[in-house]
């Protein structure tokens, strides 16, 4: 016959049951929880850069290239047209004022000198025998007006004459009307000799005067050749170093070829381009920061070049230390010509990050051990770092690695 089981039995039947239903629940959530967890898209913490939000200046500027040049640099050129006879230092040696760096061919010059001068003299000779023969021609009219003259008091004389003699009776109206006819013409033909002599003597001055200019011209390019000459021994006005020397011996040069370069090592200044499509932006007096090998060195734009050369702008920026010992001739440099400049400020340094728009999402790390993609507004930038406007507190930390393969996902974890 069937027994009753007891109530104690069904009790502990019953929490046995639901304490095997509760296991099962726990195993199924620990298993949707680690299958999420193995699911969920994770980084190595040694695959990424991060950096701190930090309080402090940007300035925000423009990138050009720049190469550090002399602060005074002279370009020896070659006065006359001639070869390269000797290099007397060679490059890097310093050199003295009047100190001659190199010597040129002086043979053709001497022989174009000589010839100067002969034709110097034969001006000269040209110019004694034309003031003899305007002399002997002004003498010529001299005497010829001396004789009218007498011609004309002759024939004057002759007319008192004539006119006596029709007083008297003993001569008549024709004669004298012929003698004063004799003496008009006598008188134009003196006049006339007058104005010979005055023209003639306006032309002899004025020939006198243009000999004279071919007499002054050629005397001054005797003078400037005999000056070339004695530069043909090339010597720098100011002491400094010898950054460039053409040393092709027997090599032909024209007259203002360049043939060595001697630079005041100093004092530096920049030599920098940048596209000319900041053009605009770039003013005299800016601000500049020239990075040399991480070192910075502050400045201003000194000059901009006017003219555009294959779409680049050249400007020249004056260092306010430039006798700095790092500074060396053909330096390369990076040049961060300063726009604006914002002090006290939420920044964080650029990276592959930053795409350059004023929004965009970043990945900040959490406390967990995760990431976090966030949207975050950006100001200005710089090559150092990046202004942010708004969605990151100072001290938080974010990923500045390049992110876009994570562009979608919320969250990551980070793994060791």
């Amino acid at each position: 016959m069937d027994r009753a089981i007891a109530d104690s039995i069904q009790a502990q039947r019953k929490r046995h049951r639901w304490l095997v239903v509760a296991a099962g629940v726990l195993v199924l959530l620990g298993a949707v929880l680690a299958f999420r967890t193995v699911l969920k898209p994770s980084l190595r913490r040694g695959d990424i850069l991060t950096a701190t939000v930090e309080t402090g200046e940007v300035e925000a500027s423009l990138t050009a290239a720049g190469t550090v040049i002399p602060g005074r640099e002279a370009v020896l050129t070659s006065p006359i047209q001639s070869t390269i006879r000797r290099v007397a230092v060679a490059v890097g040696a310093r050199v003295k004022p009047g100190e001659t760096i190199l010597e040129l061919d002086k043979e053709l010059a001497n022989s174009s000198l000589a010839k100067l001068d002969d034709e110097q003299l034969r001006n000269q000779n040209k110019n004694s025998q034309l003031q003899l023969t305007l002399e002997r021609s002004l003498t010529d009219l001299r005497a010829q007006a001396q004789v009218q003259a007498v011609k004309v008091r002759s024939l004057q004389s002759a007319l008192r004459d004539e006119q006596q003699l029709l007083k008297i009776g003993g001569g008549t109206a024709e004669n004298v009307r012929q003698a004063e006819l004799n003496l008009t013409v006598a008188q134009l033909e003196a006049d006339r000799l007058t104005r010979q002599i005055q023209t003639q003597q306006r032309s002899n001055a004025a020939d006198v005067r243009e000999l004279g200019y071919t007499v002054s011209m050629q005397q001054r390019s005797i003078a400037e050749l005999a000056t070339k000459l004695r530069q043909a021994n090339i010597s720098s006005q100011q002491a400094g170093v010898l950054t460039w020397v053409n040393d092709n011996l027997g090599t032909t040069v024209q007259a203002g070829d360049a043939l060595a370069r001697v630079a005041d090592l100093s004092s530096f200044r920049v030599r920098a381009t940048i596209s000319d499509s900041y053009a605009d932006a770039l003013h005299q007096g800016d601000p500049v920061k020239v990075r040399i090998n991480d070192l910075d060195l502050r400045g201003t734009v000194a000059s901009i070049s006017p003219s555009v050369d294959k779409g680049v702008v050249t400007f020249y920026a004056q260092l306010d230390n430039p006798h700095h010992p790092a500074l060396r001739p053909n330096l390369r440099a990076d040049v961060f010509v300063i726009t604006r400049a914002h002090h006290g400020v939420l920044r964080v340094k650029n990276g592959p990050f930053y795409q350059g728009g004023k929004e965009q999402p970043v990945f900040v790390l959490t406390n967990g051990g995760r990431v976090q993609r966030r949207t975050v507004r950006f100001g200005d930038s710089n090559f150092d770092f990046v202004q942010i406007i708004g969605g990151l507190r100072a001290g938080e930390e974010i990923v500045v690695s390049d992110m876009k393969e994570h562009l979608d996902t919320p969250e990551l974890n980070l793994h060791d």
